[in-house]
């Protein structure tokens, strides 16, 4: 299963450094535009929403977190609260920004024996339209969630492709890599 690998299980516990890219998407005057987030992003809901509400955009804006190529998060900050989106719950176990996710979303952390967590297939929790009015349905998102097959980079790229950003993705993760 592609989401799975114990190597990087648990850095945010151990105050290290994850691995993966913090995007913000914004769609304004129907073009879309994507920038980076700081490497702080990744390891705290807060710093991610703060970040995204300092964009300050008159259009759509979400951010996309790909959390050491485990998970992902789709935050969506509006004036009643930000909307989430967790591509895998189980990731709560060993990432503080997963538990954070799931106790925005008044969700336990699943009871689950860290030595097992590779023998349970992951699920996702949160808000499956939290794209659907930029044109990203339900039953398309929970498609592209449920295909544990994938990295989650690669269902990031399946969201943008879907929703047409994914050249503009692409420009800034390459710019992000050459730095």
């Amino acid at each position: 299963m592609a989401q799975r690998s114990s190597t990087n299980r648990a850095a945010s516990d151990e105050g290290d450094d994850v691995d993966g890219f913090a995007v913000a998407v914004i769609r304004e005057d129907s073009k879309w535009r994507c920038s980076p987030l700081s490497s702080a992003a990744l390891l705290s809901l807060e710093a991610a929403e703060s970040e995204l509400r300092a964009l300050r955009s008159t259009g759509a804006l979400f951010g996309l977190l790909d959390v050491d190529d485990e998970f992902f998060v789709v935050l969506r900050p509006g004036p009643a609260g930000s909307r989430l989106l967790l591509s895998d719950a189980t990731a709560a176990i060993d990432y503080d920004i997963a538990a954070d996710v799931l106790d925005e979303l008044n969700i336990e952390i699943p009871d689950i024996d860290p030595d097992e967590i590779d023998d349970v297939e992951p699920w996702g929790e949160g808000d499956l339209g939290v794209l659907a009015d930029l044109g990203l349905p339900e039953p398309v998102l929970s498609v592209i969630l449920a295909d544990t097959e994938l990295y989650p980079d690669e269902q990031i790229t399946m969201i943008a492709q879907r929703l047409g950003f994914a050249g503009e993705l692409t420009a800034v993760l390459d710019h992000c890599r050459t730095e």
